[in-house]
C-alpha cells in the first residue's frame, strides 16, 4: 500500500455550543496533533464553510459563526495538516440558532400578584417579583427618582426583591427583562416592549390640622369639657399622655360607647390608624372605625351598647372601616390596616366596646392618626 496509505490528522471532539443572535461560537479543546494548522468548519449542507487557523498556544478553539438563519442546524468540523490531509469528520448536531422569533415570545417577569410593593417612607419601597426562570439574566426597572431624574435599576435573575430608596410617588414605574437562551450563550436577549409595574400607593399621614370636633347624639360625654376634650386626639403629642392631656369620657355612656369627629376633607383611601392610649388606665383594647363621606341623617338613635346599633349604623350609611383588637396594656402607639378599597370617607366615629381596666363607663385615649394611601 506504501505511498497510498491515507494519512488522518485528529478529529475534534467535546465540541460546545454557544449561541447568540443569529449566530453561535463553537468550541472544542485544542489537539495534541502538533501536524494540525488549521479547521474548517462545514454547515448548510457544506454549502458554506470558515477557516480556523490553530493558535499553538492556545488551549482551546473557538469559531464565532454569524449571519445564521433562525434554525436548527449541523456543523461538520475537520482539521487539517498543511499538506491538506484531514481528520474523520466531526458532526455536531441540533444546535438551535435563536433570533426574532425567539426574542418576541419573551416575557417579561411577572411580579408578585399578592404583594406587588411594600411602600415605605420617604421614597423607599420594595418591589416584589416572582420566582425567576432560570435562564433570566436581569430586570431592569426603570423609574423616576425624588430629584425628578429617570433611573435605572437591575433586579439579578436570583433575586426577587429590588429595593427603591428614591422612588417619587405617583410617577410610572416599568420593567424589561433579559434572559440567557441557554446556560452558556453568549449574547442575553431583552424583551421587545417594557412592562408597567402596578401602580404605586404610599401611606400618606392625614392633616391633622384640618380635624374638628363633631358629636352626634348619643356619643360619649367629656369628663372635663375644657380639657379632656375629643380634639386631645390630633393635638400631635406623642406617646402615652397623662391628664388632662387627653380624651376622658365621663362615665354617662356605658361601654361601647362612641365618639365621632371630622377629618376636615373627604379621603378616598384611608388605610391605616394608630391609637395611643393614656400612660396609665382604661385605654382600648377593642374598638371599632367607623367612617362615612356625608354626615347628613347619619345620626343613630339607638345608643351604641345596643345589640341593633350596628345594624342601624350601616342603614344609615356608615362603614366599618376596622375591628381592631390590642393585646397589651392599651398605652403605646397602635397601628392597624382598614378595610382594603374603602369608600369615600370625611367622618369617623370610634365605637370603644372594651377597655383594658375592665371599666364599663370610662375610656381614655391619647392620640389618633389616619393615613390615606395615594
Amino acid at each position: 500500500m506504501g505511498n497510498n496509505e491515507k494519512i488522518y490528522t485528529g478529529s475534534v471532539g467535546n465540541v460546545i455550543s454557544m449561541p447568540g443572535n443569529l449566530k453561535t461560537m463553537l468550541k472544542w479543546k485544542s489537539s495534541t496533533d502538533p501536524s494540525i494548522v488549521k479547521y474548517i468548519v462545514f454547515y448548510n449542507n457544506k454549502r458554506d464553510s470558515q477557516i480556523v487557523d490553530v493558535n499553538a498556544k492556545a488551549d482551546s478553539v473557538s469559531v464565532l459563526i454569524e449571519n445564521l438563519k433562525e434554525f436548527v442546524y449541523s456543523f461538520t468540523i475537520y482539521s487539517y495538516d498543511a499538506q491538506g490531509n484531514r481528520s474523520v469528520p466531526t458532526v455536531v448536531n441540533n444546535i438551535k440558532i435563536y433570533g426574532p422569533t425567539y426574542q418576541e415570545a419573551l416575557l417579561n417577569r411577572p411580579y408578585n400578584g399578592d404583594v406587588p410593593y411594600v411602600a415605605k417612607e420617604n421614597g423607599q419601597v420594595e418591589l416584589n417579583f416572582n420566582a425567576p426562570d432560570t435562564i433570566n439574566v436581569t430586570t431592569t426597572v426603570k423609574y423616576t427618582s425624588t430629584s425628578g431624574d429617570i433611573k435605572e435599576a437591575e433586579l439579578a435573575g436570583k433575586d426577587s426583591i429590588l429595593t427603591l430608596t428614591d422612588y417619587k410617588p405617583n410617577t410610572e414605574v416599568t420593567y424589561t427583562s433579559s434572559y440567557k437562551p441557554e446556560k452558556n450563550a453568549i449574547e442575553v436577549f431583552t424583551v421587545s416592549k417594557p412592562s408597567v409595574f402596578p401602580q404605586i400607593l404610599f401611606n400618606i399621614q392625614c392633616n391633622k390640622s384640618l380635624f374638628q370636633e363633631h358629636t352626634l347624639p348619643g356619643d360619649a360625654g367629656l369628663y372635663d369639657s375644657g380639657s379632656t376634650r375629643v380634639s386631645r386626639l390630633w393635638d400631635g403629642s406623642v406617646g402615652p399622655q397623662g391628664y388632662p392631656n387627653i380624651f376622658h369620657s365621663n362615665g354617662d355612656a356605658p361601654i361601647p360607647h362612641t365618639i365621632t369627629f371630622d377629618m376636615g376633607k373627604v379621603y378616598t383611601n384611608l388605610s391605616l390608624v394608630e391609637e395611643t392610649g393614656r400612660d396609665c388606665c382604661n385605654n382600648p383594647d377593642k374598638f371599632e372605625v367607623w367612617g362615612i363621606a356625608d354626615i347628613t341623617n347619619a345620626a343613630t338613635n339607638l345608643r351604641s351598647d345596643n345589640p341593633g346599633w350596628k345594624d342601624e349604623a350601616i342603614a344609615k350609611g356608615w362603614v366599618l372601616l376596622a375591628d381592631v383588637v390590642r393585646k397589651d396594656d392599651g398605652q403605646k402607639p397602635f397601628r392597624a390596616e382598614l378595610m382594603p378599597n374603602p369608600p369615600p370617607v370625611r367622618y369617623i366615629r370610634i365605637r370603644v366596646k372594651h377597655v383594658t381596666t375592665g371599666d364599663g363607663y370610662y375610656s381614655n385615649m391619647s392620640e389618633i392618626t389616619f393615613w390615606n394611601k395615594q
